[in-house]
């Protein structure tokens, strides 16, 4: 199959050669020129403009930076997509974002279907991600062949619709949200009791948080926030995303944006999202 990968960020960048592994023919466009080279070296093609990477396609993948990147790059844009084509945004965005590409798509002629990945960059390089697909039934069932390339399949959600797909990535990431800064204030409380951090982490590890000082109980403690697996540009985002879609508070998320904007604010927002233990 001709695919069309637009987006080669740090998740991308992890996709692709799933892709082309598959033995797809997978033509590539990222706006920065050095991502894209890394993947042409990986076997993809790079194209010089998101048009010419669309065009000919018969599935488009897209993994952007948000739902105004979308805008920009696909919807407002004027892109060359075949009649029939298979849109796949693994973009995080809003409920109301997916209604809209979806609307757009259709009047386009263009099967969208939404299908944003759950898991940060060591499963998606082992394909073992939770994936959530949401579409109408048959293009939902054709993008399924596609991204199951990265999942876990015991992780594979089928959804009826691309805004309970994009309500469902929201949900996952207040997840992560919400339990980093639980780590963080449960740090913070064991050294005023008298524990040391591996007490608290092994404490930790028979909690409902166990997942999460697993994964970032180590990263937190040694203060290092480099190995970025989730950015916390990205996050911050997403908390934006999270407020705006949710009609009651979210006081929990609005503690965790507000550490996020700081981070940025000072410098650290390509940082892993960690680095709010610093605040």
């Amino acid at each position: 199959m001709n695919i069309a990968f637009l987006g080669l960020g740090r998740m991308g960048r992890e996709l692709v050669p799933h892709l082309i592994d598959a033995g797809h023919s997978v033509t590539v466009w990222n706006r920065s020129p050095e991502p894209a080279a890394v993947i042409g070296r990986r076997g993809a093609t790079v194209a010089s403009t998101a048009a010419e990477a669309v065009d000919g396609a018969q599935t488009v993948v897209s993994a952007l930076f948000g739902p105004d990147t979308v805008r920009e790059v696909i919807t407002g844009a004027g892109l060359p997509f075949a009649d029939g084509a298979l849109w796949i945004d693994v973009t995080t965005v809003a409920p109301a974002d997916a209604e809209e590409f979806a609307a757009w798509a259709g009047e386009q002629g263009i099967r969208y279907v939404h299908s944003p990945v759950i898991g940060s960059l060591a499963p998606a390089r082992a394909a073992a991600l939770g994936v959530l697909v949401g579409g109408e039934h048959d293009a939902a069932r054709d993008a399924r062949t596609i991204v199951s390339l990265w999942a876990d399949p015991n992780k594979l959600r089928m959804l009826d619709s691309p805004a309970k797909a994009a309500a469902g990535k929201l949900v996952a990431n207040l997840a992560l949200a919400v339990s980093i800064e639980g780590l963080i204030e449960a740090l913070r409380l064991g050294e005023a009791g008298g524990l040391s951090p591996n007490e608290v982490l092994e404490t930790l590890g028979i909690t409902a948080l166990a997942p999460v000082a697993a994964m970032k109980g180590p990263t937190v403690v040694g203060r290092s926030f480099d190995d970025t697996q989730f950015s916390a540009a990205l996050l911050a985002k997403d908390t934006r995303l999270m407020l705006a879609t949710s009609v009651k508070p979210l006081p929990a998320v609005a503690l965790v944006a507000d550490a996020l904007d700081r981070a940025i604010a000072s410098g650290h927002g390509e940082e892993d999202f960690s680095v709010i233990a610093d605040d």
